[in-house]
Protein backbone atom coordinates (compact mmCIF):
# COMPACT_ATOMS: atom_id res chain seq x y z
CA UNK A 1 0.00 0.00 0.00
CA UNK A 2 1.47 3.78 -0.60
CA UNK A 3 1.08 5.63 1.51
CA UNK A 4 2.48 9.86 1.37
CA UNK A 5 3.92 11.47 4.51
CA UNK A 6 4.26 14.71 5.56
CA UNK A 7 7.13 16.04 7.12
CA UNK A 8 5.80 15.37 10.66
CA UNK A 9 5.66 11.60 9.37
CA UNK A 10 1.51 11.28 9.40
CA UNK A 11 0.08 9.75 6.68
CA UNK A 12 -1.36 12.53 3.95
CA UNK A 13 -4.37 11.81 1.60
CA UNK A 14 -3.85 11.74 -1.78
CA UNK A 15 -5.89 12.97 -4.37
CA UNK A 16 -5.31 12.23 -7.92
CA UNK A 17 -6.99 14.76 -10.70
CA UNK A 18 -7.22 15.04 -14.43
CA UNK A 19 -4.16 17.37 -14.92
CA UNK A 20 -5.43 18.53 -18.20
CA UNK A 21 -9.57 19.03 -16.64
CA UNK A 22 -10.84 23.07 -16.14
CA UNK A 23 -13.04 21.18 -13.12
CA UNK A 24 -10.44 19.80 -11.69
CA UNK A 25 -8.22 22.36 -12.12
CA UNK A 26 -10.94 23.93 -9.95
CA UNK A 27 -11.45 21.66 -7.73
CA UNK A 28 -8.21 20.95 -6.53
CA UNK A 29 -8.27 24.58 -5.80
CA UNK A 30 -11.40 24.21 -4.09
CA UNK A 31 -9.76 22.31 -1.68
CA UNK A 32 -6.46 23.66 -1.10
CA UNK A 33 -8.53 26.64 0.24
CA UNK A 34 -10.52 24.88 2.52
CA UNK A 35 -7.37 22.59 3.77
CA UNK A 36 -5.48 25.32 6.44
CA UNK A 37 -3.85 22.22 7.38
CA UNK A 38 -2.01 21.20 4.21
CA UNK A 39 -2.68 17.56 4.81
CA UNK A 40 -3.66 16.61 1.19
CA UNK A 41 -1.23 15.99 -1.51
CA UNK A 42 -1.80 16.17 -5.12
CA UNK A 43 -0.70 14.33 -8.74
CA UNK A 44 -2.18 14.67 -11.67
CA UNK A 45 -3.19 11.24 -13.46
CA UNK A 46 -1.04 12.06 -16.46
CA UNK A 47 2.05 12.16 -14.09
CA UNK A 48 4.33 9.43 -13.44
CA UNK A 49 3.54 8.97 -9.81
CA UNK A 50 0.16 8.78 -9.97
CA UNK A 51 1.31 5.74 -12.81
CA UNK A 52 3.38 4.24 -9.80
CA UNK A 53 0.39 4.65 -7.30
CA UNK A 54 -2.41 3.32 -9.60
CA UNK A 55 -0.17 0.60 -10.55
CA UNK A 56 0.38 -0.46 -6.78
CA UNK A 57 -2.88 -0.28 -5.68
CA UNK A 58 -3.68 -3.11 -9.30
CA UNK A 59 -5.76 0.30 -10.98
CA UNK A 60 -6.35 -0.15 -14.49
CA UNK A 61 -5.87 3.08 -16.60
CA UNK A 62 -8.35 2.02 -18.70
CA UNK A 63 -10.89 2.80 -15.82
CA UNK A 64 -9.19 5.77 -14.94
CA UNK A 65 -11.75 8.50 -13.10
CA UNK A 66 -11.31 12.22 -12.57
CA UNK A 67 -10.68 11.98 -9.54
CA UNK A 68 -9.31 9.63 -7.11
CA UNK A 69 -8.12 10.03 -3.03
CA UNK A 70 -6.17 7.51 -1.36
CA UNK A 71 -6.36 7.80 2.16
CA UNK A 72 -6.60 5.15 5.54
CA UNK A 73 -4.52 2.54 2.67
CA UNK A 74 -8.25 3.03 0.70
CA UNK A 75 -8.42 4.16 -2.40
CA UNK A 76 -11.72 6.10 -3.33
CA UNK A 77 -13.57 6.72 -6.49
CA UNK A 78 -16.15 8.64 -8.09
CA UNK A 79 -18.70 10.45 -5.92
CA UNK A 80 -16.94 7.98 -2.71
CA UNK A 81 -13.56 10.02 -3.22
CA UNK A 82 -15.27 13.20 -3.16
CA UNK A 83 -17.01 12.65 -0.09
CA UNK A 84 -14.33 11.51 1.73
CA UNK A 85 -12.46 15.00 0.12
CA UNK A 86 -15.03 16.89 1.78
CA UNK A 87 -15.64 14.87 4.97
CA UNK A 88 -11.90 16.22 5.55
CA UNK A 89 -12.31 19.48 4.85
CA UNK A 90 -12.60 22.63 7.01
CA UNK A 91 -15.22 24.93 7.99
CA UNK A 92 -19.00 22.80 7.72
CA UNK A 93 -18.31 21.02 4.78
CA UNK A 94 -17.89 17.61 6.19
CA UNK A 95 -21.70 18.06 7.06
CA UNK A 96 -21.54 17.65 2.69
CA UNK A 97 -20.54 14.34 3.66
CA UNK A 98 -23.14 13.31 6.59
CA UNK A 99 -26.22 14.70 4.36
CA UNK A 100 -24.74 12.29 1.27
CA UNK A 101 -22.92 9.20 2.14
CA UNK A 102 -26.34 7.40 2.80
CA UNK A 103 -26.59 7.73 -1.15
CA UNK A 104 -25.89 4.25 -2.49
CA UNK A 105 -23.32 4.16 -4.84
CA UNK A 106 -25.60 2.59 -7.56
CA UNK A 107 -27.10 6.22 -7.42
CA UNK A 108 -24.44 8.44 -7.04
CA UNK A 109 -21.78 6.98 -9.21
CA UNK A 110 -23.90 7.14 -12.27
CA UNK A 111 -24.96 11.21 -11.52
CA UNK A 112 -20.55 11.42 -10.56
CA UNK A 113 -20.49 9.72 -13.93
CA UNK A 114 -22.66 11.84 -15.59
CA UNK A 115 -20.47 14.81 -14.61
CA UNK A 116 -17.49 13.72 -15.63
CA UNK A 117 -18.38 12.48 -18.61
CA UNK A 118 -19.35 15.98 -20.31
CA UNK A 119 -16.49 18.14 -17.79
CA UNK A 120 -14.48 18.98 -20.88
CA UNK A 121 -17.75 19.92 -22.88
CA UNK A 122 -19.03 21.78 -20.17
CA UNK A 123 -15.66 23.42 -18.36
CA UNK A 124 -12.98 22.81 -21.01
CA UNK A 125 -9.40 21.07 -21.09
CA UNK A 126 -5.86 22.40 -21.59
CA UNK A 127 -4.17 20.89 -24.05
CA UNK A 128 -0.96 20.90 -21.01
CA UNK A 129 -1.34 19.20 -17.68
CA UNK A 130 -1.57 22.56 -14.76
CA UNK A 131 1.59 23.03 -13.33
CA UNK A 132 1.07 24.32 -9.71
CA UNK A 133 2.70 27.95 -8.14
CA UNK A 134 5.33 27.78 -6.00
CA UNK A 135 3.18 28.19 -3.55
CA UNK A 136 1.23 24.95 -3.92
CA UNK A 137 4.22 23.41 -5.41
CA UNK A 138 5.42 21.73 -2.46
CA UNK A 139 1.87 19.57 -2.00
CA UNK A 140 2.67 18.02 -5.36
CA UNK A 141 4.13 14.69 -5.91
CA UNK A 142 5.51 14.60 -9.51
CA UNK A 143 7.62 11.23 -9.68
CA UNK A 144 7.63 7.78 -8.82
CA UNK A 145 7.72 7.11 -4.92
CA UNK A 146 10.99 5.52 -5.84
CA UNK A 147 12.71 8.53 -7.67
CA UNK A 148 11.43 11.31 -5.69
Amino acid sequence: MIRKQNNAGTDMPLILFDGVCNLCESTVHFVVRRDRNKQFRFASLQSEAAEDLLSSHQYDFGTLSSVLLIADDEMYRKSRAALQIVRRLDGAWPLLYYVFFWVPKFIADPVYDFIANRRYRWFGMKSECWIPDDDLRERFIDEPAGDA
